[in-house]
């Protein structure tokens, strides 16, 4: 039986949190219920299990496609699984769902199955299919993922084209650039040594003989330390402390941190508002949506949002003192609260931050091209007036 944390309040308003056993979600309500105890938060004791692996974005849409369609066709959802498990080619993914039927059939709930295998599920994928499962609304949820995973792989297969050939002049003219240091500037280093006994050296000559000196004596010390750098890195960005500064610094980075802003609060409005119109009680919807969001921040800000609203606030009020929302999203969730349609003005929301956003994204993919060429640019650019600025001022010309 698996295990829940959860966090509710007593009838006297104090907050107590702690762990229960329960066949599922519904039952762990239950029991909270009994206890007289109105829950904040609920969830399942994650236990990760290691199998499978990551699958293609265009395998995991299809699987949602056929997924909602049988199930559309009143295909119970075990068999659903069962057939697809079947025509799936790629071992690793047929691995995942042998596991996920076998706990379904055990009666877990689909999005705790699917929550088991975070390489493979993402949280935005696991948040709706909760979604659905709690408004029973499954088949739209699931075409819904499928739309969201085709378009990210669309956005991707764009930045990626738009790249190829920039990095490809980057890692060219980075090999030729390294090759120059640590073969051709050598050998005018006795010359440049001559001319700098004589009257000096540019600052641009002699930067780039102490770089052509590093790479030569610690190059392979320095890839090593790079390497380890960036492992270090990604360790301490999966700890809780680091995905919450990285996902902070991924909102507030210059050029992409307001498009990273406007897809996230998009995915929460979309997510809540077809949570709201589908019946689910807005705490309820708030604790599902706030990890469609895919930022721990603004998840934190949400679940802080939720909490006021229990003590009787409106959402626009602790939405607007988190600073994470802009002013006019809160405006407009103010206006929906006072209206009573709270749940169509986030459908609403949601639709034009998306369109604002992929104008923003394909003009950032754009300038990504002649910056990246600039910067390749000022790096030979620096190169060659290390070489020939000694030659020019011994020729007086400068």
């Amino acid at each position: 039986m698996p295990d829940f944390q959860y966090t509710a309040r007593e009838l006297s308003g104090k907050q107590v949190s702690g762990v229960l056993s329960a066949g599922n979600e519904q039952e762990a309500l239950g029991m909270l219920a009994s206890m007289s105890l109105f829950p904040v938060n609920v969830q399942a004791k994650q236990q990760i299990v290691g199998i499978g692996g990551r699958v293609g974005a265009r395998q995991l849409a299809t699987f949602f496609t056929q997924l909602a369609d049988l199930l559309h066709s009143g295909v119970p959802l075990l068999r659903s699984l069962e057939l697809l498990e079947r025509q799936t080619t790629k071992p690793a993914f047929k691995r995942v769902l042998v596991d996920i039927r076998e706990q379904v059939a055990e009666g877990t709930r689909l999005a705790d199955a699917m929550k088991k295998h975070p390489k493979t599920f993402g949280d935005l994928a696991v948040s709706m299919v909760t979604a659905g499962e709690e408004g029973g609304f499954m088949e739209d949820v699931l075409k819904r993922i499928a739309s969201f995973t085709e378009h990210q792989e669309e956005l991707k297969s764009r930045v990626v084209g738009a790249m190829v050939y920039p990095l490809f002049l980057v890692v060219l003219g980075g090999g030729i650039v390294a090759a120059m240091l640590t073969f051709f500037v050598p050998k005018f280093a006795p010359i440049f040594e001559r001319m700098s006994d004589r009257g000096g050296l540019p600052w641009a000559t002699t930067a780039l003989l102490n770089t052509s000196d590093a790479v030569q004596s610690y190059g392979l010390l320095i890839l090593l330390l790079i390497a380890g750098l960036i492992y270090g890195l990604k360790k301490w960005a999966e700890t809780p402390d680091g995905r919450m500064k990285v996902d902070r610094f991924r909102l507030n980075a210059p050029g992409m941190g307001p498009i990273v802003r406007s897809l996230a609060v998009a995915r929460f409005c979309r997510i809540l508002g077809t949570l709201l119109h589908n019946g689910v009680p807005i705490l309820q919807s708030l604790r599902i949506a706030k990890d469609a969001a895919g930022n721990k921040v603004l998840s934190h800000a949400i679940g802080d949002a939720a909490e006021n609203i229990s003590a009787g606030k409106s959402l626009a009020v602790p939405l607007r003192a988190s600073g994470e929302f802009s002013t006019e999203t809160v405006e407009m969730i103010a206006v929906g609260e006072e209206a009573n349609n709270l749940e169509q003005v986030l459908i609403d929301i949601a639709e034009t931050m998306e369109r604002h956003t992929n104008r923003k994204l394909e003009m950032f993919v754009r300038l990504l091209e002649p910056l990246m060429l600039l910067f390749m640019a000022g790096l030979v650019l620096f190169v060659v007036a290390g070489l020939m600025l000694p030659i020019l001022q011994s020729s007086g010309i400068f």
